[in-house]
């Protein structure tokens, strides 16, 4: 049979029912208990339930000391809180579906009081060109990691990845995109180290590589690690991350030596043009990597869908998926569908329960 949106495909010794994932979306839903509101959580399962093959919780934070970046954000480090995904992961695998625990730190993507130690970190000294939207002030200039706060960051993905699998997830995500303190450390926009860790791509690429190495021997061997890159942050939008397809590519190769499963690509627009190339960023992260590409950006029908897979091994969506309970089944139904604004998804972080 012809592979589609809808085929199954298997990775890692895992059946995902078909290419069609719901993408990860922070919405600062948790309480001081840091676990989501029961509509949050309730939503993952319904989008199993509508036949998505793969969902993804909301970003978890890993640790309680300088992890934070936003109010409301959860954390799975203590037996509430794996108690309270374990109920969720058991239900979406019910329904047939795959889930994934997806983990970050924000480093300079915080501000000022949002961490319980009152600290803002980063590779080097240097905070987003812009305002924080939160707070409508400057983001605070972050303090240099030293060899002692990047062993404790680690320590903190090791932990919370020890959480994620009691907590019954299928894999483990590490967010290594949109400007967040793994991206950090990728991008000379925001790693200027003159160490080990900065200058060369191999360099500021060091610390992911230990991350990586900490955190894989917590995954049992019959349960998915994925990373998530991008070339876009969320601060400073309008910037390239990385120089060039070149320094792109190069990074793609050093996590393909990793004992990783997959890539998840975050993209504007999956079909843009990209680096000043006539290939969009897929096809340029194919071209350096045999590892499955997931890929999200402006898929939000059968078309985009189908367009977006001929260079991808699974399609994700986020605000079609958040708006539209009955996605999945929409477009097998071939239905036409509009493509929602960020406006729209806004829902997401008010206390108005999700669809």
């Amino acid at each position: 049979m012809t592979n589609s949106i809808f085929s199954p495909i298997i990775i890692n010794g895992i059946t995902f029912k078909n290419r069609i994932g719901v993408a990860p979306m922070t919405r600062m839903s948790a309480g001081d208990n840091s676990i989501p509101r029961k509509d949050v959580l309730d939503f993952l399962v319904a989008r199993a339930k509508n036949d998505a093959g793969l969902v993804y919780n909301e970003a978890i934070v890993t640790d309680y000391e300088s992890a934070q970046g936003y109010p409301g954000q959860a954390r799975i480090l203590n037996q509430d809180q794996v108690d309270a995904w374990k109920a969720v992961t058991d239900k979406i695998r019910s329904h047939g579906a795959v889930s994934v625990c997806q983990v970050f730190h924000c480093g300079r993507m915080a501000y000022e009081g949002i961490n319980p130690a009152n600290r803002v970190i980063g590779p080097s000294p240097i905070a987003p060109g812009q305002d924080n939207p939160l707070t409508q002030k400057p983001y605070p200039l972050p303090e240099q990691m030293s060899r002692f706060d990047m062993d404790h960051v680690i320590a903190g993905f090791v932990e919370t990845a020890k959480g994620a699998m009691a907590a019954g997830f299928d894999g483990l995500e590490l967010h290594c995109a949109h400007g967040y303190l793994l991206n950090q450390f990728l991008s000379a926009y925001s790693n200027q180290r003159t160490d080990d860790y900065g200058g060369t791509m191999e360099n500021r690429y060091r610390f992911i590589h230990e991350v990586i190495a900490a955190v894989r021997p917590m995954i049992p061997s019959d349960r998915l690690l994925i990373v998530r890159v991008s070339n876009w942050g969320i601060a400073d939008m309008d910037v390239s991350l990385f120089e060039d397809k070149a320094e792109w590519q190069q990074m793609i190769q050093l996590f393909s030596r990793e004992p990783i499963d997959a890539i998840s690509l975050s993209t504007y627009d999956f079909s843009a043009k990209a680096f000043g190339t006539d290939q969009n960023m897929t096809q340029i992260t194919r071209e350096a990597t045999k590892l499955p590409i997931l890929i999200c950006g402006k898929i939000h029908d059968r078309k985009t869908a189908d367009e977006a897979f001929q260079d991808a091994d699974m399609v994700l969506a986020g605000k079609s998926m958040l708006l539209n309970p009955f996605w999945v089944p929409d477009l097998k139904a071939g239905k036409e569908l509009k493509l929602y604004g960020s406006d729209e998804a806004g829902i997401a972080y008010t206390d108005t329960p999700l669809p």
